[in-house]
């Protein structure tokens, strides 16, 4: 009982750090990189679609994002979900590709950024404790029960702490590298 608590805090808390690491993929660091454009929608066709599912995306250059759509038809609509979004990136469209220069960032918006990191950082900490929480009630009332005798409830607290520690660490070198990433000129 107490081995299925941990593995699903185990999974919980692993779901938490890949949701982090999605989220801070999406922070512009000034370098080009394809997952800027991971959250744009065209409304194409009749509905609405992913940018990956109607273009090819790539960067050439480490300032440049080149999109190029299979049917050049849909060249407008990319332009204006590009311009919609909150990227701050004017689309230059040249009929055939649509380029995307990623602008250097200066020292004020480098720090806003990692401050933004920092954020999302604590926010996954706080899931990952939650996690651990829930688990250790649940373990609790287990006890409480009779499930379970209270030295295994103690192991079971003790090994929810040591996933928790090790997701933590994690979390923290996944800050530490995007702050490099991001304060890097």
């Amino acid at each position: 009982m107490i081995d299925e608590e941990i593995k699903n805090a185990q999974e919980r808390m692993e779901k938490v750090i890949a949701n982090l690491q999605k989220e801070i993929s999406h922070v512009r660091t000034g370098k080009a990189t394809t997952a800027l454009l991971d959250n744009i929608k065209i409304e194409c066709y009749g509905q609405t679609m992913p940018l990956n599912q109607v273009a090819s995306i790539s960067t050439p250059e480490v300032q440049l994002i080149m999109v190029q759509p299979w049917d050049k038809n849909v060249l407008q609509d990319i332009e204006k979900a590009i311009l919609k979004s909150e990227l701050g990136l004017n689309p230059t469209n040249d009929g055939n590709v649509i380029r995307l220069a990623i602008p250097s960032l200066n020292e004020e918006r480098r720090m806003e950024l990692v401050k933004l990191v920092k954020k999302f950082g604590e926010e996954g900490k706080i899931a990952v404790r939650n996690v651990r929480r829930d688990a250790n009630d649940k373990m609790k009332q287990m006890e409480k029960d009779k499930q379970i005798p209270e030295d295994e409830l103690y192991g079971g607290q003790d090994k929810s702490q040591e996933i928790t520690d090790q997701s933590i660490k994690k979390i923290d070198e996944m800050i530490e590298a995007k702050e490099k990433e991001i304060m890097q000129v």
